[in-house]
């Protein structure tokens, strides 16, 4: 398996590279740090895709946060996604909290959509979501979907690289990119 994941990367089209990945994660911060300096929000990391988004971006907030990490998957190492599977379900008491959540990708937007309305049936005060990529297409599971605070927005491919995955490798990919043909 490594020799073909070696040639999709190889095969790929770099659509962001690192640089420039990692200079719109400063921005993103700065618009953070100018929104929730006195919120005392509880930040959610949004596994395995927000991972190392989250590790980039954290160390650039300059407020006080508590965090927690959710592990909700549709995609389970696939390239499809299926319903909903909480691996791990939000711990900590979100009652009249303001809630940031900071995710890899804003696709269709079905997991995202579900974990908010999870937060806000769990009594969070507000939801807010960052997320590092807006994929631009028409298949939004809601067409009014938007993300709070949006890095980088990138055209329909598949994209692997900065926490996003093909068939479970490539999260560790130094850029945005697109699998070759998809």
């Amino acid at each position: 398996m490594s020799e073909d994941m070696q040639q999709i990367f190889a095969d790929a089209d770099c659509l962001h590279p690192a640089d420039a990945v990692e200079r719109e994660i400063s921005r993103m911060a700065a618009e953070i740090n100018a929104a929730f300096g006195q919120l005392n929000p509880l930040v959610y990391c949004v596994m395995k895709g927000g991972l190392i988004f989250a590790g980039k971006i954290l160390p650039l907030l300059n407020f006080p946060m508590q965090l927690g990490y959710i592990h909700a998957t549709r995609y389970r190492d696939a390239t499809t996604g299926k319903e909903l599977d909480w691996k791990v379900p939000p711990s900590e008491d979100m009652t009249d909290r303001h809630v940031v959540l900071l995710d890899d990708i804003l696709d269709e937007g079905a997991t995202l959509k579900v974990i908010v309305e999870y937060c806000k049936a769990e009594g969070a005060a507000r939801v807010y979501s960052a997320v590092l990529v807006d994929k631009k297409h028409d298949r939004k599971c809601d067409p009014n979907m938007q993300c709070d605070f949006v890095g980088l927005q990138v055209v329909d491919r598949y994209l692997f690289g900065y926490g996003m995955d093909y068939k479970g490798y490539w999260r560790n990919a130094p850029g945005i990119y697109a699998v070759k043909g998809l």
